[in-house]
């Protein structure tokens, strides 16, 4: 077995890089955890149901009718088919499904308590505002 002695060797300032590193990357992790876990009781509870934030139909979907509109509502309330295309970050925040046979999306924004601007701290409900929009994709 040979040793590669051209490698950096562990400094105690390297160690503690390392382990910074670390942490962010975990910390990132259950942040990320906690805005996903916010944002699917968001969806869960439906459109009339929240204060912590809105729903948005586009013109479009609305345009098919209240029955069709209430079938989308229903199914973003009950998605769980989150995969790395539609949630590539594990924030929850946007999926897709199909209703009679439309292909349609819906999608989480972060907002700050004015919806003015994003959220300062997204994973903080007292400072965050949703707005789920429920769309085609064409109208993205």
């Amino acid at each position: 077995m040979s040793t590669n002695d051209n490698r950096p060797k562990p400094t105690p300032a390297r160690i503690a890089k390392a382990k910074a590193v670390v942490a962010e990357q975990f910390e990132a992790g259950e942040l990320t955890a906690k805005i996903a876990a916010q944002n699917d009781a968001f969806r869960q509870m439906g459109p009339l149901s929240s204060n912590a934030g809105r729903w948005v139909v586009t013109r479009s979907v609305h345009d098919l009718g209240p029955d069709f509109v209430a079938l989308c509502l229903e199914a973003v309330g009950s998605f769980t088919a989150f995969t790395e295309d539609c949630d590539p970050y594990g924030a929850h925040e946007m999926g897709g499904f199909e209703v009679q046979g439309r292909k349609v999306w819906w999608k989480i924004d972060l907002y700050d308590a004015d919806y003015a601007f994003g959220s300062p701290d997204p994973a903080n409900p007292e400072v965050t505002r949703r707005v789920l929009t429920v769309l085609f994709p064409e109208d993205y």
